[in-house]
């Protein structure tokens, strides 16, 4: 122990910087992301147990360690503190973090987080045994559910080993700590595939004894102004006020349909009450989906809010061996890695390019090679930038940001168009090899220096909003599948 004796300090600040998370009403950041138990200190080096090393990674990134060194360091004048983990499975992680003695107050905070996080730390320790199986003997998947949607048949990275934990954590304890979960990204990443996964533990845990709806919202929203129009809509809120389990696929299709959202704003107060669990999906960061209420985007967000990114190499390559072993098939392992390192958009494209391969083996059959898997899928490709137009760019941010595609050419202003119009610029620039004055030329022969602008004027908002570079991940995204 240092003679410094920095443990009171700790816990002075991870109070300080709680009270400033709830009287921002974002009390659950806190709980998720500063999930860090005081250990020791050893001169100016304090060590502190961590559940995982994917949530250190991920609590450096989120600046999660900086606040607290910046928040000792003002409470002591002492700015040469680091702090350094020490990665302790559950069991250790629960008796180090109920073992701590503090002050009233710290002791308070410690409680009050170690509740909180009670389904976080549990998770930690998920075994592939605890997960639901398509091959057991005794799984049933719920009615409206697909079979092969179970937590052991995904296969997380770093790009989703978040959402995967809290999916789990939550279908072990429905409607507690974790409702609503909103899982936000591209497609084909494997947000059904959590959600369904969900309703299926849930459902085989509870034996059938629970109602559970999945719906996406656009057939959601068919059904109510169905109901409105048969004058049926006490039976549409019977249906789903009184839920166990309320899976809602893809509600960035809520824009505009003000009733709906009046209706589920409702919806939501009710399920709270009776200690449902909530699912959402959508393919956008919630703040960016237009034309919806203040209050129910509050709603949303009220719970967690997981971005799922693009898998990385190391998860593609596990994705498609999982698959090759629950298909019980064999493929050489070079044509594995050619496919991993060749289709990197999204889980889907990668499944569909194995089984054109496994589908081609067995028509020829022989083995397939990576000679005839590049020929097989040529046209699956990453798209070069060579063959991606200003117009796709224009067209594909457009219909995200829900405006006409002459108005992201236009002069209106407002940031409705201007944001929107600034984005397609920035994605231009950087997907082309178009020049700033070509580019003036596809936004209505604008003046170039204006065209600079717009590009910089992004720039630099990616310095600070990681939200945006999320979002221009998934417009880039979606422009290399448009021209598939």
């Amino acid at each position: 122990m240092s003679e410094n004796n920095y443990e009171a300090i700790w816990h002075e600040s991870m109070n300080q910087i709680h009270q400033e998370y709830i009287e921002s009403q974002n009390e659950s950041y806190f709980t998720l992301w500063f999930n860090l138990k005081y250990i020791e200190d050893d001169k100016n080096i304090i060590k502190t147990a961590v559940p995982s090393e994917f949530l250190w990674k991920q609590m450096i990134s989120k600046g999660t360690i900086e606040k607290i060194k910046s928040k000792i360091t003002e409470l002591t004048g002492i700015s040469d503190i680091e702090i350094e983990p020490e990665i302790q499975n559950t069991s250790v992680y629960k008796n180090s973090a109920s073992n701590q003695e503090s002050s009233s107050s710290s002791e308070s905070l410690s409680e009050k987080a170690l509740s909180q996080s009670k389904e976080e730390n549990a998770k930690k320790a998920v075994q592939k045994s605890e997960v639901q199986s398509v091959s057991d003997e005794n799984f049933k998947p719920h009615p409206q559910l697909d079979s092969k949607f179970t937590f052991d048949t995904f296969v997380p990275g770093e790009n989703s080993m978040y959402a995967y934990q809290a999916s789990l954590a939550a279908a072990k304890n429905p409607g507690k700590a974790y409702t609503p979960i909103l899982l936000y990204g591209g497609s084909g990443l494997g947000k059904t595939h959590l959600m369904e996964a969900l309703g299926n533990y849930i459902y085989n845990e509870r034996k059938g004894n629970v109602k559970i709806a999945y719906i996406s919202t656009e057939a959601m929203a068919n059904e109510f102004f169905m109901s409105i129009h048969d004058k049926t809509t006490d039976k549409f809120k019977k249906k789903y006020r009184n839920l166990d389990v309320l899976l809602l696929d893809d509600i960035h299709f809520l824009s505009e349909k003000e009733s709906l959202q009046e209706e589920l704003y409702h919806t939501f107060d009710s399920l709270e009450s009776l200690k449902a669990q909530i699912f959402l999906t959508c393919d956008r960061p919630i703040s960016e989906i237009p034309e919806i209420s203040d209050r129910l985007r509050t709603r949303f967000s009220k719970g967690l809010v997981i971005d799922i990114q693009v898998p990385t190499f190391e998860t593609r390559r596990a994705i498609l061996q999982k698959k090759v072993e629950l298909m019980q098939k064999n493929v050489a392992p070079e044509v594995l890695d050619w496919i991993a390192s060749n289709i990197a958009t999204n889980v889907r494209d990668l499944e569909g390019a194995l089984t054109k391969i496994i589908g081609y083996g067995e028509l020829i059959g022989n083995d397939v090679t990576v000679e005839i898997a590049k020929n097989l899928l040529q046209d699956s490709l990453n798209v070069s930038s060579e063959s991606i137009t200003v117009e796709t760019i224009q067209k594909v941010v457009s219909d995200y940001y829900n405006i006409s595609l002459s108005e992201i050419k236009s002069n209106k202003r407002g940031r409705k168009f201007v944001f929107p119009r600034n984005i397609a610029i920035y994605i231009a620039r950087k997907l082309t090899n178009y020049s700033f004055p070509e580019i003036a030329n596809e936004f209505g022969g604008r003046n170039h220096s204006t065209i600079i602008h717009s590009n910089t004027s992004v720039e630099n908002q990616l310095k600070t909003d990681s939200t945006l570079d999320s979002t221009i991940k998934l417009l880039i995204r979606k422009i290399k599948e448009y021209k598939k």
